[in-house]
């Protein structure tokens, strides 16, 4: 058979894989977090995400429901991928103060640094309603928990006050957009946040217990 008879312009294409559902949700997840990257969070529908990944509507109603259904998987996905860099540096980092630090500051910064300026946008959106606003404050806590947890043997009775955990977030957050911007360097931010952790477990180091006079 020539390569002329092999290859017919005018037969059928063969027809296209159906993706399994956790890959499709893959597939428009990437095709979203590339969307808001190029184009914003504002611009980022439903519709849009349809149009964009070449699926019908309903394929995408069908994974997300809502817009906030869509921003809610999205942050749940970036912070998968946060827990899991942090646990596995974690697990292999020196069980020392310094470590531990280290270890939280640069995979936090560098996760946000992999998702790039498209994180901060999908976060502001979580703000929008009271719904998404309590998704994230309970990611909040589990990664504060999980700081807690790694720093407290380094602090006095095990303690390390929420207060000191909430700044060290808000600082983290601070760093880690300034670096996605560009106003800071990935290093910068990380010294920066390794330095506030210290700082904050310097600060339980001394004080005193809940038994003292």
């Amino acid at each position: 058979m020539s390569s002329t008879e092999a290859a017919d312009p005018t037969a059928d294409p063969p027809p296209r894989r159906r993706l399994a559902r956790e890959e499709r949700l893959r597939q428009l997840l990437t095709v979203a977090w590339a969307l808001v990257r190029d184009e914003g969070t504002d611009a980022l529908s439903l519709g849009r995400l349809a149009e964009r990944a070449g699926v019908t509507k309903p394929v995408v109603y069908d994974h997300f429901q809502t817009r906030g259904g869509l921003l809610a998987a999205l942050y749940r996905d970036f912070d998968g991928r946060q827990t899991a860099l942090m646990d596995a540096a974690l697990r292999a980092s020196e069980p020392t103060l310094a470590g531990r630090a280290r270890v939280i500051a640069t995979s936090y910064v560098d996760c946000v640094l992999l998702q790039g300026r498209e994180i901060p946008g999908v976060i502001a959106a979580l703000a929008s309603t009271p719904e998404l606003e309590t998704l994230k404050r309970d990611y909040d806590a589990a990664f504060m928990e999980k700081c807690r947890a790694a720093l407290a043997p380094f602090a006095a009775s095990r303690a390390i006050a929420p207060a000191g955990l909430w700044a060290m977030l808000g600082a983290a957050e601070s760093l880690s957009h300034a670096a996605a911007t560009g106003d800071l360097t990935a290093r910068q931010a990380q010294d920066e946040l390794f330095e506030t952790i210290l700082a904050m477990v310097a600060r339980n180091a001394r004080s005193p217990g809940p038994d003292s006079d």
